[in-house]
């Protein structure tokens, strides 16, 4: 585990001065006039040399969730995609994360949020994928049954809220404030309501074919408030996976409410060799 005297000197280096496990004063709002995902290096204009994170979210979600995330990244120097995945079905998503991966031009940080750990799994195994982050995310093991593991722990808050109705499913809106948008501010949480992915009845059941954790640098946020992703959970897959890892007090949406922190973690990705 990463320690909070060597994460402070991280977090520091990079002129963001939080603390793991205080809470953010302020959440920056969501970009207007432009989409979450920023643009490739080729489409930018960047050099071939630049650093890249490629962001993959999770379910009762879209690209937009990372907009406090994404500024401080290119204030960085970082050239960042936020993936928008259709949630039809893994291999919908994994496919929709390759092609995004296939236009970066050199080595790439491929960062998940909860079920997109799931997807960056499968699709890290990318040729141009040079380490990983999971932010509370799903990481099973090739074949694994994740469901059948999920549930050798207590069942976190949010479950009860997911209601399928014609073959996809959302969170119930008080499910969706109070446990998947736990700790983020009210007005804030229902923007993102109002915004929330479908998912296909089956995503949650799809076994993956491979588990680029194995093979590849990893990292792991765990969210000790976490409503969505039972704490213990996120501790035995970092574990399993070797991760280096960090806990913050937050709840499943810690790159809203702690986005300096999540952006360093990422960043100690991206600069290290």
């Amino acid at each position: 585990m990463l320690n909070r005297r060597t994460f402070g000197k991280i977090v520091a280096s990079t002129g963001m001065a939080a603390t793991i496990g205080a809470a953010s004063t302020s959440v920056a709002s969501a970009a207007t006039g432009r989409s979450a995902a920023a643009t490739t290096d080729a489409a930018a204009g960047a050099p071939e040399g630049g650093r890249r994170v490629v962001l993959v979210h999770g379910a009762y979600a879209d690209g937009s969730c990372f907009s406090d995330v994404i500024p401080h990244l290119q204030a960085a120097g970082v050239t960042v995609t936020s993936v928008q995945n259709p949630l039809t079905s893994v291999a919908d998503d994994v496919a929709a994360v390759r092609r995004i991966l296939d236009l970066q031009t050199g080595p790439t940080v491929l960062v998940a949020h909860s079920y997109g750990g799931t997807v960056i799994s499968q699709a890290g195994d990318h040729p141009k994928v040079r380490s990983l982050v999971y932010l509370s995310a799903r990481a099973p093991e090739a074949g694994e049954d994740y469901a059948a593991l999920s549930k050798k722990f207590p069942a976190p808050p949010a479950n009860a809220g997911l209601v399928y109705q014609n073959g996809f499913g959302q969170l119930t809106e008080k499910a969706f404030l109070d446990d998947f948008a736990n700790g983020v501010p009210a007005e804030r949480a229902r923007v993102l309501y109002a915004a929330q992915g479908r998912i296909a009845q089956t995503l949650f059941t799809t076994k993956t074919s491979a588990a680029a954790w194995t093979s590849k640098p990893t990292r792991y946020v765990i969210t000790t408030e976490d409503r969505t992703t039972n704490p213990e959970l996120q501790r035995f897959l970092a574990k399993r996976m070797k991760a280096t890892t960090i806990e913050v007090a937050s709840g499943h949406l810690s790159f809203i409410t702690h986005p300096k922190t999540i952006s360093a973690f990422i960043l100690d990705a991206v600069n290290s060799k």
